[in-house]
C-alpha cells in the first residue's frame, strides 16, 4: 500500500456556499483559515444551509486577503462584503446578534444591509449575512467529543472534515449495485470535506484516532453524520436519493449515516497538497 498523501484542500468561506481548493491552507485551532467564518441566517437567527435551500449550492464565495468575501450567484450581480467591525469588548452585545447553530446560540457580527439584501433577493425571503469575529471565544466544540477550550467556526460541529478517495470509490461501487445506480458515481464535493486523502484502503479512516498531515497533528473526534445535503448536486442544486439510501444500508451507526471523520487540530500549522499522511494512533 502506498503512503497516503493529501490529495486536495477545500475552504468554504461562507457556510453552505461553494468554496475553493487552494494548494495549501493555514490550520487554525477552529479550522482552516477562512473556512466557514461567514453564514446566512433567517429572520429567527437560525443558520441557513443547503438543507433548507438547495440553490445555495449554486452560489459561491471568493475569499479575499483581508477576510472579505465576494459573493456570486446565478442572476445576481457580484457583491464584495467587507469584514464588519467587531465589538470592542466581549460583553458589548450592541455590535452582535444571537445566531442559532443546530440548537446552540452564539453571537456574530452582522455584515450589513447590502449583504442582507443580496441574500434575501437570491433566496426570496428575509436573510442576513453574519461573520464570526473571534472563533476562539464564540463557539465551543460539543463537549462530549472535545477537550476543554476547543472551538469551531460555523462548520456543522468540528473544525475540519477529512474524507478518503478509496472510501468514495467503495461507496460508488455500492451505489452502482443499488436501487439508483444512475445517480452514481458521486463526486467528492457532495460531502464538502476540508481534506481529501489518497492512498488508503476503503474505510481505513474508521480506525484512525490521531493523524499527521505534513507537520500538523489532528485528533479524530468522531465520524461525520450525513444529511440531505449529500443528495444535492453541487453543480445544479437538484436532489436525488443517493448517497443516503446506500449509506443507510451499509454505513449506519445507530440513527446516524456516516462518511468521513471530524478532526480537531492539536496545534497550528500549514497543510499542503501532496503532504504525507501518517496515522499515529
Amino acid at each position: 500500500m502506498p503512503i497516503p498523501v493529501l490529495r486536495s484542500v477545500h475552504v468554504h468561506p461562507v457556510k453552505a456556499l461553494r468554496g475553493f481548493s487552494p494548494a495549501e491552507a493555514e490550520v487554525q485551532p477552529w479550522g482552516l483559515a477562512g473556512d466557514r467564518r461567514w453564514t446566512a441566517v433567517d429572520a429567527a437567527g437560525k443558520v441557513v444551509t443547503q438543507r433548507q435551500h438547495a440553490r445555495l449550492a449554486l452560489a459561491a464565495a471568493e475569499l479575499l486577503a483581508d477576510g472579505s468575501v465576494t459573493l456570486t450567484a446565478p442572476g445576481m450581480d457580484p457583491l464584495t462584503v467587507a469584514v464588519p467591525e467587531a465589538p470592542a469588548a466581549e460583553a458589548d452585545h450592541t455590535a452582535t446578534i444571537p445566531v442559532e447553530v443546530f440548537g446552540t446560540t452564539v453571537r456574530a457580527v452582522p455584515a450589513g444591509p447590502e449583504a442582507d439584501a443580496w441574500f434575501s433577493a437570491y433566496l426570496n425571503g428575509p436573510v442576513r449575512l453574519v461573520h464570526m469575529d473571534d472563533p476562539a471565544r464564540r463557539r465551543p466544540v460539543d463537549p462530549d467529543y472535545a477537550l476543554p477550550g476547543e472551538t469551531v467556526s460555523f462548520a456543522d460541529g468540528y473544525p475540519l472534515l477529512v474524507t478518503t478517495t478509496a472510501s468514495l470509490d467503495a461507496l460508488n461501487s455500492l451505489i452502482a449495485q443499488g436501487d439508483h445506480p444512475d445517480e452514481g458515481p458521486l463526486p467528492m464535493n457532495r460531502f464538502r470535506p476540508n481534506l481529501v486523502v489518497d492512498g488508503t484502503a476503503p474505510w481505513a479512516e474508521d480506525g484512525w484516532r490521531r493523524l499527521a498531515v505534513g507537520d500538523v497533528v489532528f485528533r479524530v473526534a468522531r465520524t461525520c453524520g450525513r444529511c440531505v445535503v449529500t443528495t444535492t448536486d453541487q453543480l445544479t442544486g437538484e436532489r436525488g436519493k443517493e448517497p443516503l439510501r446506500t449509506l443507510a444500508r451499509h454505513r449506519a451507526e445507530g440513527n446516524r449515516l456516516v462518511f468521513g471523520q471530524n478532526l480537531v487540530p492539536e496545534h497550528r500549522g500549514v497543510v499542503r497538497v501532496g503532504d504525507p499522511v501518517k496515522i499515529l494512533d
